[in-house]
């Protein structure tokens, strides 16, 4: 679900910088052939993320949850020239595809994939990030956040997908996932060491700034 009307939302498509060819032909795929395939980025939503690394000038990037990798191409556009994207996804049977992009795109030696649990694997990475997307399991948002926050090098970024949750976000009785995504933008919200704002884009972005 889209928080903003379908005709904004068209018109904001139309006139941003338009989704080049790879980006295209992914989304595509992901919509003809992926089950739920709604969980892909798309046109604006990845334009943000790329224009958000890039003004940053972002040199490593942590992506918890790849799906079929179009954030990812975007984080890859965007980063440094001898940058890093390590996005670390559980479900194996989505890595051909994903790789299959990332090598159309060229891509392939600025993205490391990782498959597994993103908790046991976080803590193995041992590097400094400038940007952390989590856009994987809703329960675990809040627990990604206390994993990344020290890798995070001041002045970064850790961005979250979903805070809205399809609307549900302002009911009184929420879904577990509406209630975890609440709970997640509570913490960041409290969390001094950062600044932040909840952008309804698509189904809703939270930008944390890590202050220096």
């Amino acid at each position: 679900m889209h928080i903003v009307a379908s005709l904004i939302e068209k018109y904001i498509d139309e006139y941003s910088e338009q989704e080049d060819d790879l980006l295209k032909n992914l989304y595509r795929e992901t919509q003809l052939k992926i089950l739920m395939p709604h969980m892909c980025s798309g046109h604006i939503q990845g334009q943000l993320l790329y224009l958000l690394t890039k003004i940053s000038r972002a040199q490593n990037v942590l992506e918890i949850g790849t799906f079929t990798g179009y954030a990812t191409i975007c984080f890859a556009k965007g980063i440094s020239e001898n940058g890093i994207v390590d996005s670390i996804d559980i479900n194996k049977e989505l890595s051909d595809l994903c790789l299959k992009y990332f090598r159309l795109g060229g891509y392939e030696n600025k993205i490391n994939l990782h498959i597994g649990n993103a908790i046991e694997l976080i803590p193995r990475l041992n590097k400094k990030y400038d940007v952390v997307f989590i856009d994987a399991d809703k329960q675990n948002y809040s627990a990604y956040y206390q994993l990344v926050f020290d890798m995070v090098n001041p002045g970064g970024l850790i961005i979250a997908d979903n805070v809205l949750w399809k609307g549900e976000i302002v009911n009184e009785k929420k879904s577990k996932d509406a209630e975890a995504m609440h709970q997640y933008s509570l913490l960041v919200q409290n969390d001094r060491r950062v600044e932040s704002i909840i952008l309804s884009i698509r189904d809703g972005l939270n930008i944390a700034r890590k202050k220096n």
